[in-house]
């Protein structure tokens, strides 16, 4: 495919870098000569600086002849003229375009997107995707990460091993024999800040953070096996009244077990315009830092803090100091991936970043053939890969024990015809099968090989 991405910030370098190890033909155009050297430098892609909406750098860029266009510049209104002149003047068939400011996305402004209006084929929020990642966190307290794989029939989860977790220093392999009707496998653990991809006789200990793919049904039942039992959360504080905070916000009003929700925020005119949007939230103006204020919300009492203003710094120490006066749940959002280290040591339960959440959304629509969706762990350390098995495939045909996967990679579950599938040495992989592969991030490259036509190859 040839593709155009406009901004060569961290959410079009990202994407740059997934798409042209597939071998597509990438150009990213930037107006910053710095950004765009950079990607350059990195990646396998051409370079164009210039304004991203103006046509003879779209044409520069090939747009004649391009298949899709990813717009994700910081500019709302640039991605969306990017996304129109695509259109009218060059008539690109695919457009999608990142836009953040939610007055676009309002139910009654959902005519503006058709495509005799303004041809965008596919929209992505990052606060509406934040939003939701933070709401499946919300629903599985317990995890410190969660992603749906499969149409949401899997999912991978990560969880922290306590003290008195039931499965401590026993074997995988071990597990595997004693609960053999779950479907359910750990995939990698993280112990001493190093992450490692499982293996049979591998056995976790005290503190190891665990990632493990389920089906869909039995996420709560093996989290209950690592001694993390599900609990009801019933009561929520949430410091942040930006466009992040009132999504969130919004979903809650309208969750079924209508759970009790207080806001937070110092920024009065976002106070108020909180305080007339929803309808059951209890809203306070103040500084989310603020102990006495803090304690006036009954953060002591509540299933959850959400750290979700537009400072990262405020967003951590605030989820720390609510987890430091007994809230049970802290979770914080973060524009940099690598405070996750020091999140941890701040006793914080779950990092929000929104530009991997991005990535992976664009991704998930970008993908045609064999990858469908990406999501990538940690600090980009590895990645999950879902993909869709062709019939000249070089795994096709074969039994998972044969089928030539580095040992860095495992794989997490496959949809079959008869539905998903735990991994085991016997399951052949059959055509238009789709699997979920854990893999080191110096790997991924060889597992895409195993996805990929046989005429790829020459």
């Amino acid at each position: 495919m040839k593709i155009i991405i406009c901004g060569a910030g961290q959410v079009g370098s990202q994407i740059a870098r997934h798409l042209s190890r597939e071998a597509n033909d990438v150009t990213i155009v930037d107006q910053d000569a710095g950004l765009v050297r950079r990607v350059t430098d990195s990646f396998d892609v051409n370079g164009i600086v210039g304004f991203a909406s103006h046509p003879d750098v779209l044409e520069r860029a090939g747009a004649e002849d391009a298949d899709m266009l990813i717009a994700a510049t910081f500019a709302d209104e640039v991605n969306m003229v990017a996304c129109q002149v695509a259109h009218s003047v060059f008539s690109v068939p695919q457009k999608i375009a990142r836009i953040r400011a939610q007055s676009y996305l309002q139910n009654r402004w959902a005519d503006l997107f058709r495509r005799d209006h303004m041809p965008i084929d596919v929209v992505i929020s990052p606060e509406l995707e934040v939003a939701r990642v933070a709401m499946r966190r919300l629903q599985n307290p317990e995890a410190f990460d969660i992603e749906n794989f499969l149409d949401g029939k899997v999912r991978l989860v990560g969880t922290r091993l306590l003290p008195d977790c039931p499965v401590l220093n026993t074997p995988l392999r071990q597990l595997s024999e004693l609960f053999s009707t779950l479907k359910a496998i750990v995939v990698a653990y993280r112990r001493e800040g190093q992450l490692h991809v499982a293996s049979p006789q591998d056995s976790l200990l005290e503190g190891d953070d665990v990632y493990f793919v389920a089906a869909a049904e039995d996420v709560t039942r093996t989290l209950s096996l690592f001694g993390r039992e599900s609990r009801k959360v019933s009561r929520v504080v949430i410091v942040g009244a930006g466009n992040v905070g009132l999504q969130v916000a919004r979903m809650l009003e309208k969750h079924a077990e209508r759970p009790r929700v207080k806001m937070i925020d110092r920024d009065r005119a976002r106070a108020e315009r909180a305080a007339e949007e929803l309808e059951r939230t209890i809203v306070l103006l103040g500084d989310g830092l603020d102990p006495v204020l803090l304690e006036e919300a009954n953060v002591r009492d509540a299933d959850a803090i959400l750290s979700l203003t537009y400072d990262d710094k405020t967003n951590l120490l605030a989820a720390a100091r609510g987890k430091k006066a007994g809230c049970r749940t802290a979770i914080a959002l973060s524009n940099d991936p690598s405070y996750a280290e020091l999140s941890d040591s701040l006793g914080v339960d779950a990092l929000l970043v929104p530009r991997s959440t991005t990535v992976s959304s664009i991704l998930r629509h970008v993908r045609r053939g064999r990858v469908r969706a990406v999501y990538a762990v940690g600090d980009a350390e590895a990645e999950v890969i879902e993909a869709q098995v062709l019939a000249t495939s070089p795994i096709a045909g074969k039994p998972l024990r044969s089928a030539g996967f580095p040992e860095s990679a495992i794989v997490g579950a496959v949809l079959t015809r008869d539905g998903v599938k735990m991994p085991t040495g016997d399951l052949v992989i059959q055509e238009h099968d789709r699997v979920v592969v854990f893999a080191r991030r110096d790997v991924v490259r060889e597992v895409e090989q195993l996805f990929r036509v046989s005429v790829d190859f020459f």
